[in-house]
């Protein structure tokens, strides 16, 4: 499999009256074409920093890149200019954000929105500007399409909106998708059905995707790979297959543990006892010691280096490095 992302030894900070939150703390993966990698952790492990940083799109000004490279097909997007950013966003690497009333703006119609990035990238005008947007929205399953250009966000449902989302950003269409837990404000069924169009827009136009999410039953049906973060580490990364029936990271462990099983009677879920870290000072040795039942002294003093289990199976864990 050709590699389209390779991340290596991302660092992101942000400068705040409190402190510097390391947010991304020294974090690499790679990304093959046509490859669908899941992204989880709680809230606050840093998945949505480590795809901003990928996008550079970091909050202004407390964000700054302090080291690393993204490289996408061998360039370093780390090492780019806005303007240069500009013309890589929605051509190359696209990014569909966890809620669509923060990303489309109330002020526009929904054709207006749509067209923008079409007109950018194709220079499309006029009737043929038109009618593309139409496509696209037709392409992720908006009925009426051509209706509802003139209808602005709120006269939308949540779903639909998502949908509006989902249309720019195919828009390229790109090479890279990120989608930032992009089913989080949606019921079931609708959630179903928005994961199933993603699956069909990743098989026809061959997306390799980032899916950020907490929810590991998504994981299981639409990833490749995945990778746990844990205060702004990735703490383990592999097949979705190994991952899920041989986690070698007790954090791992601990979030497969607390997925509700279905049958089997009465049984009370598996809790992470504790809070995650404060980023601004982390505690020296592994980050997750403090709420791990397995620690060891050594956990609390040293930091636990990335140890290659299998071809493809990493974990940073003292009880896994055998020495």
């Amino acid at each position: 499999m050709t590699r389209l992302l390779d991340v290596r030894d991302l660092r992101t900070q942000l400068v705040t009256k409190w402190g510097t939150v390391r947010a991304v703390d020294g974090v690499s993966f790679a990304l093959g074409e046509g490859e669908t990698m899941g992204l989880v952790g709680e809230s606050g492990s840093g998945k949505t920093m480590t795809c901003l940083s990928i996008t550079r799109l970091l909050p202004r000004p407390a964000g700054r890149i302090v080291g690393g490279q993204v490289l996408l097909d061998g360039d370093d997007l780390v090492r780019k200019t806005e303007r240069e950013m500009q013309r890589i966003r929605g051509r190359k690497i696209s990014m569909i954000l966890q809620d669509p009333m923060s990303s489309l703006n109330p002020v526009f119609s929904i054709g207006m929105q749509v067209q923008e990035p079409i007109a950018i990238h194709h220079g499309l005008r006029g009737r043929a500007l038109r009618e593309r947007a139409v496509q696209l929205l037709a392409a992720v399953g908006i009925s009426s399409p051509a209706d509802r250009l003139r209808l602005y966000p709120h006269q939308l449902s949540g779903g639909m909106r998502q949908r509006v989302v989902g249309a720019m950003a195919i828009t390229g269409p790109p090479r890279l998708v990120i989608a930032d837990e992009p089913t989080t404000s949606l019921d079931l069924t609708i959630q179903a059905q928005y994961l199933k169009l993603l699956k069909e827009l990743h098989d026809r136009h061959r997306l390799a995707m980032i899916f950020v999410t907490h929810n590991l039953g998504i994981v299981a049906k639409m990833c490749d790979t995945v990778a746990v973060m844990y205060a702004g580490r990735i703490v383990e990364q592999g097949p979705v297959r190994t991952i899920f029936s041989a986690a070698a990271h007790p954090y791992t462990r601990a979030l497969l543990a607390s997925v509700p099983r279905v049958g089997g009677g009465r049984v009370k879920l598996t809790a992470i006892e504790g809070q995650p870290p404060d980023l601004t000072a982390t505690p020296p040795g592994c980050a997750f010691a403090p709420r791990c039942p397995h620690a060891l002294a050594r956990c609390r003093a040293e930091a636990p280096p990335e140890v290659h289990l299998a071809a493809s199976h990493r974990a940073r864990c003292w009880l896994v490095t055998g020495s």
